[in-house]
């Protein structure tokens, strides 16, 4: 069978360059996903429902996105990532502990948003430079949700 041409206006050089960068989005995304989901099993302490219920609405969201980000990558002509080692190998977000107090827990969740953040940022960059409008449009929208993550879980650990 003969590979139909992807003629989207990207080169394949800048479509190889963009999926790229979101298989880091999507590994770090994954990560966050997995210890967010497990932290949410795992929260004890007076504040027990509303954190449970908090990291609920934050894997929910994280869970679409996940085939949102792989399927661009698809769109862009290239395999998207799946295993967990090799979700492990592009990601530098680490497993959690569930014997982490609540605090601890959402510590390490805020620094881990604020990873993926940064992974966004650089994705964003690549796909502006390549001309990867859909891209850069679909990772913004994610970068705004992990800000707000990132502010909600700081703002409960009584930061700014």
């Amino acid at each position: 069978m003969t590979a139909a041409t992807i003629n989207t206006g990207l080169t394949k050089a800048e479509r190889v360059d963009v999926a790229r960068e979101l298989t880091k989005v999507l590994a770090d995304s994954f990560a966050v996903y997995m210890k967010t989901h497990g932290y949410h099993w795992n929260v004890r302490g007076p504040e027990f429902f509303t954190l449970h219920t908090l990291l609920e609405q934050q894997y929910r969201d994280m869970w679409e996105a996940l085939d949102e980000i792989a399927e661009r990558i698809r769109a862009l002509g290239e395999f998207a990532p799946q295993g967990y080692a090799t979700f492990a190998n592009l990601s530098s977000i680490k497993d959690g502990d569930p014997d982490n107090d609540a605090t601890a827990m959402l510590k390490e969740l805020m620094k881990d948003h604020e990873t993926v953040i940064a992974t966004c940022r650089a994705a964003i960059e690549s796909a502006d430079e390549d001309g990867d409008d859909v891209t850069v449009d679909l990772l913004t929208q994610r970068l705004g949700a992990h800000e707000k993550f990132a502010w909600m879980l700081r703002s409960t650990l009584g930061g700014r």
